[in-house]
This record gives C-alpha cells, structure tokens and sequence, in this order.
C-alpha cells in the first residue's frame, strides 16, 4: 500500500499542508495513523477523501443549512460511512433544486407584480403599520434601509412615511429575500430597474459587474445553485467509487 507525507498530499490536491492539518482536525478526513517520530503516514483513502472535501466545498451555498448539510455528508464519509454520505448528498441535491425553484419563482413573481404595476394608492403608513401590513419586523425594515434598498421621506416631526410606491417596493424585497437573493444582488437589480425598466431581472440579479467591490456567491444565486447541483453528481460517483476500493 503506498502512503503519502503531508507535503505531498498537499502537493497532490492542491492545497496547503496546513489546511490537510485542518481537514483532519475537523472531521472532514480520516484521523491518519502516525509514524514513531510523530509524522503523519496518508493513504489513497485520504487523497479520495480530500478529492471529495475540495469537491463539496468548491461552490459555497450557505442558506437554509446547506453548507452545514455538507459538511456533515463529507464527516459520514470520512468515518467510513459511504452509503450514509450517498443519502446525504442526494437529499442536498433535492434542497438545492428546491432553492433553484424558489429563486426562478421569486424572478417570476417579481417579474409579474412589475408588468401589472399594482400600485397601493393613498397609503401613508409609519414603519410599524408597515411592519404589521407586510409581515417584516421592524429591525428588517431599519436594515434594508441602512442598506440603501429603500429610501423613505420624514415628516416634520422626524417620523417615516411610507408611500404607495414604497410599500411596492418592499413587496418586491420581499419576495426576493425569502428567495434568499442577497441585499446587495437586489441594490444591484433596484439600482438597473430604475435606470431602465426593461432590465433582464434574472440576469441584474445573478451576474454582478466586474468592479463590483463585493461579490460573492449570493450575488450569483441560480448560478452557484446549478454549479453546486453539478458538484453533487460529482460527488455522488466520487462516494461510489470510494465504496467500491475502500470497504
């Protein structure tokens, strides 16, 4: 059986001799047996293990308990456990379609509620009647404005008032956070809408500009979703395969 030294597992995957110290320290490979002098002896187990590990964390998606759901799939698998893994990663697969479906669903809404141009005529609400009305608490409201997705007007006395129009655009934030696109992919499709109303809402949504300071996977929402469903078919033959040379 040929064994490895940290160094050249590291070598191997592509990544530092610290982090492979790292995977071991979190589960996320098996615990290698130790030489007399304390060196660390690897086996092709772990070099399969760390594949997979690279694999499953290529693409972060981090809502509703994916990445958490990940994680442990890759610790079922470094215990040994292929067939408990194999479950795991098909279910993520599932959640991530269901996501995709959530994030298509909230563009369509959106989509939809801009054409009809619902308008709330007359309405003048203060930040807790809105809260009341659209269901957001009061401390969600203060940070879409801190983030600059809503600007609101004040009266004399210092109090918001809500208009008609913001009331709208609430809604439309709405749908997209429950979507779990992030405040700032939504600034970005508020900010292109605003300059020209037949802005593509899917794509001002997942593709942000080169010089965007911030960018992160959930300013590529569908995008990293597909990416990550794609890395799960990885996955799932990369367990099938450790199955078959390591039991």
């Amino acid at each position: 059986m040929k064994v490895y030294k940290t160094s050249e597992v590291a070598k191997i995957i592509g990544i530092h001799p610290n982090t492979v110290r790292l995977y071991e320290e979190w589960g996320l490979i098996p615990r290698p047996e130790r030489l007399p002098n304390g060196y660390r002896v690897f086996t092709e187990l772990h070099i399969d293990q760390l594949q997979l590990a690279r694999t499953a964390f290529q693409v972060e998606v981090l809502q509703n308990g994916l990445r958490k759901k990940i994680s442990s799939m890759v610790r079922a698998s470094a215990s040994g456990d292929f067939d408990r893994a194999l479950t795991m990663v098909r279910e993520y697969q599932r959640q991530l379609q269901e996501e995709q479906r959530n994030a298509e669903e909230a563009i369509n809404i959106v989509t939809h509620f801009l054409e009809k141009n619902l308008a709330e005529d007359g309405v003048s609400m203060k930040r807790r009647e809105v809260s009341e009305y659209l269901d957001i608490s009061m401390d969600t409201l203060r940070n879409w404005e801190m983030n600059g997705l809503l600007k609101v007007r004040r009266r004399q006395n210092g109090y918001r008032i809500y208009t008609g129009e913001d009331i709208n655009r609430l809604k439309v934030i709405r749908s997209l956070r429950c979507a779990n696109y992030s405040l700032e992919a939504i600034l970005r499709m508020l900010t292109e809408l605003s300059s020209d109303p037949r802005t593509n809402l899917e794509k001002a949504l997942n593709i942000p500009e080169n010089d965007s300071e911030i960018v992160s996977v959930c300013d590529r929402l569908i995008i990293s979703l597909q990416q990550a469903a794609a890395n799960a078919d990885i996955m799932i033959r990369q367990i099938e395969e450790m199955k078959l040379k390591h039991q």
